[in-house]
């Protein structure tokens, strides 16, 4: 029982010390500066009596007011300026001989297929035999009827007999004819043996074969006219009053190329299932080649517009947002605001506000993505060559 009391003593006794310690500790003079400056720095960053938020710098920009570049992006493909059919005149004749290939540059009149002509040229040889014939008629014709006119008054030939040969020289002289009519279509013939370029241009397809027997009519080749091509845009019927003859298409090609064209029509019509018209714009020789599906662009002019450079837009949600900032505080401190703009065409770093601020508003530049609806911002303004 003695030891039992005397433990709990002991337990008593350090228990007090303990309590003494942390006493004139906490009333030690040290001590209470600590205190007194902690306190002062908590109530210098947070005045109101609210805990203290962390704070970012930002800067700001204004939105400006600029003549936006109005541009329409049309989609179209490239095709020859005309295509020209190139075909046999004559049937029954045999390929002889092929002379030019896809993509040989030819010009008007060049022959491009030879057809073999050993019948024409038999025809031609027997139409030749027929006319001397039938000038041999005509002579004995015409020498008949001078005689009978000759001897009409002496009464030795009676009227009807001179009539028919009168008759026989009309009839011989239209046999001639029809003769020499008949040997200048086997001179046609002769010449159609050659098939011929109806105009200059580039072979776009070839079809003709050695050995083929051809018909009137048979395709054998296409050729673009004058190499010159073309490209066919759509254009729905709002844009179409803003398009013109004269304006530039800049035509995005493969690989980076652009190549500059100019409108020459514009389709009068509309697609019934389309509800498009068509763009006729004449592009340079040989900077592309007929199917290509490209897009073309079209300057139409200017408009007023606000814009602000494309770091003060923040997209959240499927929405672009901006982040306005008020006036500064005596601390320097701003509040930030989030709203919701429409966003339009982009130029370079800037992009087009259509609406949800004014002219006048103060935007966050950059850093929208780590800004919250009513944060705390410091207001920096960037060095000069910073």
């Amino acid at each position: 029982m003695a030891r039992g009391l005397t433990k709990k003593g002991k337990f008593l006794v350090i228990a007090a010390l303990l309590i003494a310690v942390s006493v004139w500790f906490t009333l030690h003079p040290i001590h209470q500066a600590e205190l007194a400056e902690k306190r002062g720095n908590r109530q210098a960053a947070s005045p109101a009596g609210e805990p203290a938020k962390a704070m970012l710098s930002v800067e700001v920009t204004r939105p400006q007011a600029v003549q936006w570049p109005m541009t329409l992006v049309l989609n179209g493909s490239i095709y020859p300026w005309q295509e020209a059919l190139v075909s046999a005149e004559i049937s029954d004749l045999r390929i002889r001989q092929v002379l030019v290939d896809v993509g040989a540059q030819v010009s008007k009149g060049q022959p491009l297929v030879l057809l073999a002509d050993e019948t024409v040229k038999a025809d031609l040889q027997k139409q030749l035999a027929t006319v001397e014939k039938d000038k041999a008629a005509l002579a004995e014709a015409r020498s008949n009827a001078d005689r009978a006119q000759e001897i009409r008054d002496s009464g030795a030939l009676s009227a009807q007999k001179i009539n028919e040969y009168m008759i026989a020289l009309q009839t011989a002289k239209a046999n001639l004819a029809l003769s020499e009519a008949e040997l200048e279509n086997q001179k046609i013939r002769i010449r159609q043996t050659q098939v011929v370029a109806p105009d200059d241009g580039v072979v776009s397809s070839r079809s003709a074969n050695l050995g083929n027997v051809v018909s009137a009519g048979t395709e054998l080749f296409k050729l673009i006219r004058q190499g010159r091509i073309e490209w066919r845009g759509e254009v729905n019927a709002d844009q179409q009053a803003a398009l013109h003859a004269g304006q530039t298409v800049n035509l995005n090609l493969p690989g980076g190329k652009v190549v500059a064209g100019k409108v020459r029509l514009i389709s009068p019509t509309v697609d019934n299932n389309t509800r498009n018209a068509l763009v006729y714009a004449d592009i340079p020789k040989n900077s592309a080649k007929p199917g290509m599906y490209v897009q073309g662009t079209v300057d139409i002019g200017q408009q007023r517009g606000l814009a602000v450079p494309l770091s003060a837009v923040t997209y959240r949600d499927g929405f672009a947002y901006v982040f306005a900032v008020s006036a500064s505080d005596a601390q320097g401190m701003s509040k930030i605001t989030q709203r919701k703009v429409q966003t339009g065409r982009t130029h370079g770093e800037q992009i087009e506000i259509l609406n949800g601020i004014d002219a006048e508003s103060s935007l966050v530049l950059s850093g929208g993505a780590f800004l919250n609806d009513g944060d705390t911002v410091k207001i920096v303004t960037r060095k000069a060559g910073a």
